[in-house]
């Protein structure tokens, strides 16, 4: 959600701002279970794995979200359009 807001506060559009706040997300994680194996015990990796995973899980969800949130905006333009046609 931070990744979003940071975009949006930069001005980036819509499309990209959604993307900046995937990968941040995705990032995070896999940094997290490296630098757990890196600095401590490999134990301490588990954390970040299981955040993985959830990355994977609520990114898909986020996604779709993204997704059918488009498509009803572009639906919408679709009308506009329409509708300053005739």
């Amino acid at each position: 959600m931070l990744g979003y807001i940071l975009a949006k506060l930069f001005k980036l559009d819509e499309k990209r701002s959604r993307t900046v706040s995937i990968e941040v997300g995705m990032q995070n994680s896999g940094m997290a279970a490296s630098l757990a194996v890196l600095y401590f015990d490999p134990v301490a990796a588990i954390p970040g794995a299981i955040f993985s995973v959830w990355h994977n899980v609520s990114g898909a969800m986020l996604a779709n979200y993204f997704a059918k949130h488009s498509e009803e905006d572009n639906n919408d333009e679709l009308i506009d359009n329409s509708i300053k046609c005739i």
